[in-house]
């Protein structure tokens, strides 16, 4: 079992940082000041598209790369080198290989993931899409190639399924993880098909499927009927992974290869089912979730029309509600797996957004909630980054 040492990697204080929100219609840019007391909207950029993922690249502070679709242009990625003044689309977005005439093939729907490269490796991105397929960009999203072969790898695409598995809104590959330490080191996963490791630069991955659950009835050795909804890795001990599935949270403590449900200890009036999942920057046992009602597939809306955030401080042993300046009921939003973040900064601040457009951040770690921008569209996904 790996040691987690507390020797905590220090707090970086911002002079100022953006959110970067993605939603159903558009996104939107808030500019904070160093207190993150005030912030400023910037937006909608792209009014009308769906935008899956925004991402700031941390390696300069400037690149921003955005996952987006509309009706008629269908998907691609945008990308600016200037926070967002100018936009300019990828000369080739990620696009699965043609197939020989008659001979079935598949068609990227949207490009769901964003994943800055090692830092290393300046201009590398990754990127998952719906359906599951992983590639990769190395001139800072200009143009993408599929990575690593699993496109259309026989097994991988047995244990993807069809366009009509998984997810109501598509199956998708997402939570690109790469080591801090090692470019070569990878995680993924897919929603239905498990979770994936690289210790080879992409060239052979391997499942670490075991000690996850699935749904009752369906076959657990079966990868297929694997759906984890996010995986993280700790930046402060990165061989600890935490991961919040379809059917609980669990902990991965490497070199292990086996999950420890760690959501058994949520209160059993609201469970351990969600999707998004947030490790403190620095401390390996502090993680915060956002419970949803599991009670089926399609609830999807915050326990009991009251919603909160939970957090563990001792790795998955005890958790305690977060909600102070939560609605306290009649509030049936939830928060979808890329929604939910956090800064560097100390005391870490916590961003969510809901689907019903409310953006909400916490300066102290999530004692105290602050609703920050309102009426937006569905929101998909929240990023935090300092801009240089």
């Amino acid at each position: 079992m790996a040691t987690h040492r507390r020797s905590m990697p220090r707090a970086r204080v911002a002079r100022r940082l953006v959110v970067l929100v993605a939603t159903r219609k558009g996104a939107w840019l808030y500019h904070g000041d160093a207190g993150r007391k005030s912030w400023r909207a910037d937006g909608p950029h792209f009014l009308g598209h769906i935008v899956s993922h925004l991402v700031l690249d941390p390696r300069d502070g400037r690149t921003l790369l955005m996952a987006a679709k509309t009706g008629h242009l269908g998907p691609t990625v945008l990308r600016s080198i200037d926070l967002g003044r100018s936009w300019k689309e990828a000369v080739r977005p990620p696009a699965f290989n043609k197939v020989a005439a008659g001979q079935p093939g598949r068609a990227v729907d949207h490009t769901f993931w964003l994943t800055p490269g090692h830092a290393s490796e300046p201009d590398s991105w990754y990127a998952g899409t719906s359906p599951q397929g992983l590639f990769r960009s190395e001139d800072g999203g200009v143009t993408w190639d599929p990575f690593s072969g699993i496109n259309d790898d026989p097994q991988y695409r047995k244990w993807m399924g069809t366009t009509q598995d998984g997810t109501p809104d598509g199956p998708k590959l997402h939570s690109i993880i790469v080591d801090p330490r090692d470019p070569a080191h990878l995680y993924f996963a897919m929603s239905g098909g498990g979770v994936h490791e690289s210790v080879d630069r992409g060239q052979t991955w391997t499942p670490i499927v075991a000690g996850l659950e699935v749904v009752e009835g369906f076959d657990a050795s079966n990868i297929a009927f694997h759906d984890p909804h996010c995986i993280r890795l700790c930046p402060g001990s990165p061989d600890r992974l935490y991961q919040q599935n379809h059917c609980g949270i669990y902990r991965l403590d490497r070199p292990s290869n086996e999950w420890l449900r760690i959501g058994r200890r949520m209160p059993r009036r609201i469970g351990d089912i969600g999707f998004p999942i947030v490790v403190h920057p620095r401390d390996p046992d502090t993680v915060w979730v956002f419970p949803m009602d599991g009670g089926s597939v399609w609830t999807r809306t915050s326990p009991g029309g009251v919603p909160a955030v939970y957090v563990t401080r001792n790795g998955g042993k005890t958790w305690r509600r977060a909600a102070a300046g939560m609605p306290e009921g009649q509030a049936w939003w939830t928060v979808k797996r890329q929604a939910m973040t956090s800064d560097m900064n100390d005391p870490v601040g916590l961003y969510f957004g809901t689907t019903s457009g409310e953006l909400w951040a916490s300066r102290d770690e999530g004692q105290q909630w602050l609703c920050i921008a309102a009426h937006l569209p569905e929101i998909y996904a929240v990023e935090v980054a300092a801009p240089a």
